[in-house]
């Protein structure tokens, strides 16, 4: 019974995102913000797995008793110009969480938390870009008991800085750079969050996209381990993870990408990986 269904949600995931391929131009991601009333959607299925966290010294080692944890989901990602400077931002995810070892298996699946933010241009000039985003986290879709939560239960409010810098037509190149610190309810510590990007058109059709995409738990929090059965939802915790990504252009609407996404360094969560195939549109 457990394993049809695992299949069953699986062919769900697999074809609900086939069934999103309508009708993708570079993102307008980071500092930049959407034409008026453009979209930008992005619908990704991705494959995340653990078998080991990073303990309180930022070393890797085994989950006890030989565990494995796997979270597949499907997720939404939309940026919508409201006006030339004001952009509105959602993104929402439907889970499969799977935690085994070797005494149990726990499973679980539904919506996590849900990402509602407004991205506001400050500054632009040709080739740079200046913004702020205001996130709010909203974890009102799951149960927090579940035997695998899909999150923390908790919301969460994030303002963040980012700024934009286009090389062309030099080089055909972009950078971004963000910081923002995130206010947690309750017993998570806050968090200031960082992030280093580099993109590159490789041909007229084919880009590349390189992240550093950082956590830095603030340290005002108790406790440091994992108390509700989900390993990437401790309450203090730092990570780094390094987002690979290959685009190719299909069209001036559509597009496909490719990423593969390992944590680098950590403390006090899980050290997996995540495997991304995702389809574009922009209109």
């Amino acid at each position: 019974m457990v394993r049809k269904r695992r299949i069953d949600v699986a062919m769900i995931l697999i074809v609900g995102v086939l069934l999103t391929m309508v009708p993708v131009a570079s993102c307008f991601a980071g500092a930049w913000t959407m034409p008026e009333g453009k979209l930008y959607s992005k619908f990704s299925l991705n494959y995340y797995s653990a078998e080991e966290d990073f303990d309180e010294d930022g070393d890797r080692v085994d989950f006890d008793q030989h565990g494995d944890f796997y979270d597949v989901n499907a997720s939404v990602y939309l940026e919508y110009g409201l006006t030339e400077r004001l952009t509105l931002v959602t993104n929402l995810s439907y889970k499969y969480l799977e935690y085994e070892n070797d005494a149990m298996t726990s499973e679980s699946f539904g919506i996590g938390d849900i990402d509602v933010a407004a991205k506001y241009l400050l500054y632009q000039r040709p080739g740079s870009a200046v913004s702020i985003q205001g996130l709010l986290k909203v974890p009102e879709s799951y149960d927090e008991t579940d035997d695998v939560p899909l999150g923390n239960g908790q919301y969460d409010v994030e303002f963040r800085l980012l700024y934009g810098q286009s090389l062309y037509p030099v080089i055909p190149c972009y950078f971004n750079l963000e910081a923002g610190y995130r206010f947690r309810q309750e017993e998570p510590a806050d968090e200031f969050r960082y992030l280093v990007e580099m993109g590159i058109d490789v041909t007229s059709k084919a880009y590349g996209r390189v992240k550093l995409d950082g956590i830095l738990g603030m340290g005002n929090e108790g406790r440091n381990y994992d108390a509700s059965g989900n390993p990437t939802t401790t309450e203090d915790y730092n990570l780094g993870k390094l987002d690979l990504c290959l685009g190719y252009k299909l069209s001036a609407t559509y597009g496909v990408e490719l990423a593969y996404t390992p944590a680098l360094y950590g403390e006090n969560t899980a050290a997996g990986s995540t495997l991304t195939i995702a389809f574009v549109i922009q209109r």
